[in-house]
């Protein structure tokens, strides 16, 4: 069975013109998919009954399952467990800030970039998500929660540009008037320096926020901490991020996970500063999650400060991002890790 929200609105035209549809057939599809996230045919009141009968046949309406759903103390985060058709799980997570509403997005299935910390790299990866599954994300929580999402960050369990092609259908969904009509400002891409992948989502010149997991200043430390660094080394992504902001003329978040005692030197912050001199960039300073099978704990707050002045004062854009959902364990791959090990 064709899940329709893998498509995108061209091979929704094909598939409706074979079918000796109209072409305005599929924009009213594609509403009722996308924008309103209908689960029945018999709701698509404005589709022809034998249209709805033939679609039924071979494609499917199927959206997520929640396996598990855990609610922050303060209620501004809600981390969520979703079953997929095939039995495996993804994890989410809802976010309420002042400015609006948030969905973080797993785009993969586990994940094979290997990184040291982070919870989702564990076993390796499964799958890539199909873009439908992206979307059902989105739309579950929306539905769950009964608010509008206003910003989406790709910033889940996976590495996005691994899944580009994919990621790229779920984005003209994303933000088409059809579909949420979130704008691409209100969306933040998660790479942890895949060079290919910058590179051709730069020249899309899509007006997004490009967020590049850095958590090192050398190449040396890179190695172990993201292994990706051993194929796209720093000499090759920094340029890549120049060539993104020239090509694009947006600015680059770099996450820097703090790790007690080995990125959180005031030498590695010196480093840090001469690395990204004149690029345009902000640094979102991240004190890290513990995660369960990581030998790492999280800076004290004084070195974190300590720091964050030392790229202040070379004149860096920089945050402490604010920490959200640790109690519900909303760090990338952690929930679905646990119910693994519980189950397994």
């Amino acid at each position: 069975m064709i899940n329709l929200k893998d498509f995108t609105l061209d091979q929704i035209k094909d598939l409706l013109d074979r079918l000796g549809e109209p072409p305005y057939r599929a924009i009213q599809l594609a509403r009722w998919l996308f924008q309103r996230g209908c689960l029945s045919w018999d709701e698509m009141s404005d589709l022809p009954k034998d249209l709805r009968a033939r679609l039924k046949e071979f494609t499917h309406l199927q959206g997520l399952t929640i396996v598990q759903k855990r609610v922050s103390h303060r209620g501004d985060t809600i981390k969520y467990l979703f079953g997929l058709a095939d039995g495996q799980a993804v994890e989410s997570v809802f976010m309420r800030h002042l400015y609006g509403r948030s969905a973080c997005i797993s785009t993969q299935v586990g994940c094979r970039m290997g990184c040291r910390f982070c919870a989702s790299t564990i076993g390796g990866l499964i799958r890539n998500l199909s873009p439908g599954e992206m979307y059902d994300q989105v739309l579950a929580m929306q539905s769950d929660v009964g608010e509008r999402i206003s910003h989406v960050v790709l910033m889940g369990s996976g590495e996005p540009l691994d899944n580009f092609d994919h990621t790229m259908v779920f984005l003209e969904h994303l933000t088409a008037p059809y579909g949420l009509h979130i704008g691409y400002r209100h969306i933040t891409l998660s790479t942890c320096g895949v060079v290919p992948g910058i590179l051709k989502l730069a020249r899309r010149r899509l007006p997004l926020t490009l967020a590049v997991s850095l958590h090192a200043p050398n190449d040396e430390l890179r190695n172990r901490l993201v292994p990706i660094n051993r194929r796209h080394p720093l000499e090759e992504l920094i340029p890549a991020c120049q060539e993104y902001t020239k090509l694009t003329g947006r600015r680059i978040t770099f996450e820097y996970a703090l790790l007690s005692g080995v990125n959180d030197s005031s030498r590695c912050a010196l480093q840090l500063t001469r690395l990204v001199r004149g690029l345009l960039c902000h640094i979102n300073l991240i004190p890290a999650n513990p995660v369960t099978g990581r030998d790492f704990s999280r800076t004290p707050p004084a070195r974190v400060h300590r720091f964050k002045k030392i790229l202040e004062k070379a004149g860096l854009s920089v945050t402490v991002r604010r920490e959200l959902g640790s109690d519900i364990d909303a760090a990338c791959g952690q929930l679905r890790r646990r119910v693994i090990a519980l189950n397994g």
